[in-house]
């Protein structure tokens, strides 16, 4: 099955320099969409036709709403808004400081909400549009050391399908990508040695994890491959769902 609906249309991304953002950056481009992508650092993106790279902190407010302001007077509407970019704070809650907990929910939180509510006032009038947030199945499965990420990656979900409801009847639609353990910078950052995807697709009873069943990692491109099935024409009917990427690891329907 090709996708359609996606050539020539325009996403804004955020995220677009880690190891997922940078996938659905080169799956969108490769589906024929013009793709405005974004980050806090965007010099590592390399120049490409159909790509522009402009630098964003997403946790700040006025900063996106002048970033999509630019992008719509600049580039023309933007049909997909892609919120992507998370940070990730590990520690037990009575470790956790609070400055830690801010930061976490201003970008993977507070970043989604910015965007979402920068678009959505704009696609409203026009009547179509569509949304994904990449979240995690932190959000729906509790994570021993991980109360900040897997919290703040909740609080985006629902937002997302919250969302979702208020703007169905414009035709727009929302939904969200919840991958598991992936092979990214922010995953293996977490390993002490080169056993650490070994242990992840084992699951550990003393941190409460469960394994993988499918025996692997999702790749970076295996997440785009969903967040873009979710913005094309074959998923017309489909808003508000929450679409597991995780290999079986949360057992979740």
């Amino acid at each position: 099955m090709r996708l359609t609906g996606i050539e020539g249309r325009l996403a804004l991304l955020t995220g677009a320099a880690g190891g997922i953002g940078r996938a659905v950056v080169d799956t969108l481009l490769e589906a024929g969409a013009r793709v405005v992508a974004t980050d806090r650092v965007v010099d590592d993106l390399p120049p490409r036709p159909g790509l522009r790279a402009l630098p964003l902190d997403v946790s700040d407010a006025a900063a996106v709403e002048a970033l999509v302001a630019r992008v719509e007077a600049e580039e023309g509407p933007v049909d997909f808004g892609l919120s992507v970019a998370g940070v990730l704070e590990t520690g037990l809650v009575t470790e956790t400081e609070d400055a830690a907990w801010r930061h976490v929910f201003a970008v993977n939180a507070d970043g989604v909400f910015h965007l979402g509510r920068a678009l959505a006032r704009r696609m409203v009038p026009r009547r179509r549009g569509a949304f994904v947030t990449v979240s995690s199945n932190a959000a729906g499965v509790p994570r021993h050391g991980m109360a900040a990420y897997a919290a703040s990656k909740a609080a985006a979900t629902m937002f997302t399908r919250c969302l979702g409801l208020e703007l169905a009847p414009h035709g727009i639609r929302c939904n969200i990508v919840a991958p598991g353990s992936t092979l990214t910078p922010m995953q293996t950052g977490m390993w002490a040695d080169d056993q650490g995807a070994a242990r992840v697709i084992a699951g550990s009873l003393d941190s409460f994890k469960t394994g993988i069943p499918l025996g692997k990692l999702a790749t970076p491109q295996d997440v785009a491959h969903a967040v873009v099935f979710l913005l094309s024409d074959q998923a017309g009917h489909v808003t508000m769902a929450d679409l597991y990427v995780d290999g079986g690891a949360t057992q979740r329907a």
